[in-house]
């Protein structure tokens, strides 16, 4: 299920378990997900500045954000259309 690999990115990130996170960056079938992972990563582990490090943080986040916003709304569409 999709929305586990947006809770287990989550989960990871803040507990800050970057192996967990590179495995599931690897094994994750959406596409999006993993280049943003691939992205704070190594920004994590190679850069100085640390705004450049933030900036991937937070798209990193903002991407989970999105992701799991849109799977409450077809969740939401889902049920409405079967209540009809």
């Amino acid at each position: 299920m999709m929305t586990m690999d947006y809770d287990r990115a989550l989960y990871y990130t803040h507990r800050s378990e970057w192996d967990n996170l590179l495995i599931l960056m690897v094994r994750t079938s959406d596409n999006f997900l993993a280049k943003k992972i691939e992205h704070f990563l190594h920004a994590y582990n190679f850069e100085k500045d640390y705004s450049i490090i933030e900036k991937h943080l937070y798209s990193l986040l903002r991407y989970i954000d999105h992701a799991l916003e849109l799977h409450d709304y077809n969740i939401t569409e889902e049920t409405q259309y079967m209540l009809k």
